[in-house]
């Protein structure tokens, strides 16, 4: 992920989301960008997030429109050792364009485990 802005705000924890991603396999693959609904709430102890993506706004150049079908993710403290938290994700991404399966896999597997690993770099800052 490259870029995440919010679009639009309806509550505190109810917006529209907009994520770019960049190129992959020396740009094969092209740039996406996706704008999802988001929900946040209290889940347990933790916290739950879902959204899934809306046909919003023009597309901008450069970019392929990929599409969020219903996700989630689910960040709860672990019992035994309340200051880590597990994270679940429960992702059905479809980066549309003409693409080769092979290049999909290679490219979405490359790109969450960058994710996590940013991510886990993010939260010790």
């Amino acid at each position: 992920m490259t870029t995440m802005d919010i679009v639009e705000k309806f509550e505190e924890n109810c917006c529209v989301m907009h994520y770019t991603t960049a190129g992959q396999l020396w740009n094969i693959i092209s740039p996406r960008e996706f704008v999802d609904f988001s929900y946040t709430t209290q889940y347990e102890e933790g916290l739950l997030t879902c959204g899934i993506s809306l046909d919003y706004g023009e597309v901008r150049p450069n970019f392929v429109r990929g599409f969020n079908h219903p996700c989630g993710w689910f960040c709860v403290p672990l019992k035994d050792h309340p200051e880590h938290s597990l994270l679940t994700g429960f992702i059905q991404t479809e980066l549309r364009g003409m693409l080769p399966q092979s290049a999909v896999d290679t490219a979405m597997a490359s790109t969450l485990a960058n994710f996590y690993s940013d991510l886990r770099k993010a939260l010790k800052t």
